[in-house]
C-alpha cells in the first residue's frame, strides 16, 4: 500500500468513525451503556427500555436528521457534515429544543431518577454547547465522547461498582473518535481537549444538581 493509498484509507476510516459516532447517537450509546451495565437499571422491564429508547431515537436522532434536507435546500448548511461553526448555529438550536422536549416527556414518566438525570444533564450540555458554538468551534464529537465518559464514571461511583471494562472501553473510542477528527483537520487539539473537558465536566456536575 502507498503512502497515498495510506492517507486516503485512514481519511475514510474517520469518516466512518465520525458518522457512526456521530453526537446525535452519542445519548442514545449512553442509555444502551446504562442499560446493560450490572446495575439495578439493566433490570428494567424491557418495555421501559424500549421506549425510553425510542423516544430519545425520535426526538434526538430522527426529527434533527429529516431537517437536513430542508437546511440544504435553505442554504442554512453547505454540506451534510455542518464543518462550519457558523452553520451550526440553527441546527443546535432546534436539537437543543428537541432536548427539552425529550427532558420534560421523561420527567412525567416513572422511570428512575438516575435517567431522568442523565437525559436533563444532556439537555443542559446541549445549551451549553449551542451557546459557546456562537462564538468558537467546540468539538461537538469530543463534548459527546467526554460526557460518555463521565457517564460510567458516575454509574462506577453510585453503584460502588468499578465497571473497569466499560471504563476501558469509552477510553479507547473516545481516543478514536478524538484522533478522527484531528485526522480530518476540522479542529485543532486545543478545541479537541477542552471541548472532550466540558462534555465530561458538564455531565457529572449536571448530573450532580438534578
Amino acid at each position: 500500500m502507498s503512502v497515498k493509498e495510506s492517507e486516503d484509507f485512514s481519511e475514510r476510516a474517520a469518516k466512518i468513525i465520525s458518522i457512526i459516532f456521530n453526537p446525535l447517537l452519542l445519548p442514545v450509546y449512553g442509555l444502551l451503556m446504562i442499560f446493560s451495565a450490572p446495575t439495578i437499571y439493566g433490570y428494567l422491564p424491557f418495555g421501559v427500555k424500549k421506549l425510553l429508547l425510542l423516544i430519545v431515537l425520535i426526538n434526538n436522532v430522527l426529527l434533527p436528521v429529516s431537517l437536513l434536507p430542508f437546511f440544504r435546500y435553505r442554504n442554512i448548511i453547505s454540506s451534510w457534515t455542518i464543518e462550519k461553526r457558523i452553520e451550526r448555529n440553527i441546527p443546535l438550536i432546534i436539537t437543543t429544543f428537541f432536548y427539552l422536549v425529550t427532558s420534560f416527556i421523561i420527567y412525567r414518566l416513572p422511570v428512575p431518577v438516575f435517567l431522568k438525570s442523565y437525559l436533563i444533564a444532556v439537555f443542559v450540555l446541549s445549551l451549553a454547547v449551542t451557546i459557546v458554538n456562537f462564538w468558537w468551534k467546540i468539538s461537538i464529537h469530543s463534548v459527546g465522547s467526554g460526557a460518555l465518559t463521565a457517564l460510567v464514571c458516575i454509574l462506577s461511583f453510585r453503584m460502588y461498582s468499578p465497571h473497569v471494562w466499560y471504563l476501558i472501553a469509552v477510553i479507547i473510542v473516545s481516543g478514536i473518535i478524538l484522533s478522527s477528527r484531528l485526522k480530518l483537520n476540522l479542529h485543532n487539539p486545543l478545541q479537541i481537549w477542552l471541548s472532550f473537558l466540558a462534555g465530561f465536566l458538564g455531565l457529572y456536575l449536571s448530573m450532580q444538581v438534578f
